[in-house]
């Protein structure tokens, strides 16, 4: 049976909820490839678990398996319509290791420049100065931006910011909640539309903290909780939201706050730095030594 006639023989059973999201389906059979859980669940008025259960009224697992037999019944399941569609036209299966180098480096550098070229320098340092002058710092991200917090926290804390970064949704929430007007919250999502990233922030604003956010899309609703928005490039019709350029874009404008935060600190940063430094030091190897040139002997 296709997806369009489950849908239609289990219409009458569903609930308002489910109902609205079989409308989009319905209109727009390709949305569930083109949308993620969230994007499908905004465009429906409802929310990500009212897809998942929509999903499993369907006889599917859940919302990957709905896609993928979506997919495969409007054509995307050929492996090269597949292929172009998740990684692009700018790759051809055959190209040369040489040929996918450079067309990468390309992708990386326009992603950076970009950023770099439409970065508010303004909106940096109120978050900058937001940073050096509280008392703690949350940051929020979820999947390859989670990695991205991470980083960031830990750089932060290295220089004696005390910051905390949050993936899990329940811990970075009962932490927002703590949070006040000495503190700063940072959202990390390059879509803006990350669910749990978007709660997370607006716990914390609820609970006075100064926010910042940092996505591609000025228009987000990450970026309409936040009291500054700092924006990345906005992904090519190649790149995904999870490409590691558009990660490298978010590092450039986390890596410019950190530098600036650290000259604000400078005296407390260094201090920190250099016993960071000291207490690390015995677990790095020494260089190893460098081979003595064999010298052969001169033909006679």
């Amino acid at each position: 049976m296709t997806i369009a006639r489950r849908i239609a023989a289990g219409r009458r059973a569903m609930p308002a909820a489910m109902s609205k999201i079989a409308d989009v389906v319905t209109e727009h059979p390709a949305a569930p490839v083109e949308l993620t859980i969230t994007e499908l669940a905004e465009r429906a008025g409802t929310s990500p678990a009212t897809v998942t259960r929509f999903c499993r009224a369907l006889g599917f697992d859940g919302y990957t398996q709905f896609r993928v037999g979506v997919a495969s019944e409007i054509g995307r399941g050929d492996d090269n319509e597949s292929w172009h569609a998740d990684i692009g036209q700018e790759f051809g299966v055959e190209d040369e290791a040489g040929k996918v180098l450079q067309t990468l480096v390309a992708l990386h550098v326009e992603n950076l420049e970009t950023t770099a070229e439409h970065l508010d320098l303004d909106a940096v340092l109120r978050v900058a100065d937001a940073i050096s002058a509280g008392r703690h710092v949350d940051i929020y991200g979820v999947g390859g931006s989670g990695v991205i917090a991470r980083e960031f926290q830990a750089r932060l804390y290295r220089i004696g910011v005390n910051a905390h970064s949050w993936s899990d949704v329940h811990e970075g929430l009962t932490s927002a909640v703590m949070q006040d007007a000495s503190s700063v919250a940072i959202g990390i999502s390059s879509t803006g539309r990350t669910e749990e990233t978007v709660q997370m922030l607006s716990q914390a604003r609820a609970a006075g903290a100064f926010t910042a956010a940092i996505t591609h899309d000025p228009d987000s609703w990450l970026a309409g909780l936040a009291d500054v928005s700092l924006a990345t490039a906005e992904p090519t019709p190649y790149l995904r939201p999870d490409d590691l350029s558009v990660k490298h874009s978010q590092l450039l404008v986390l890596d410019l706050l950190y530098l600036l935060v650290a000259q604000q600190m400078f005296g407390v940063a260094s201090t920190h730095l250099a016993a960071s430094a000291m207490a690390v030091s015995a677990h790095r190897r020494t260089p190893r030594a460098a081979k003595a040139p064999v010298l052969q002997e001169e033909s006679r």
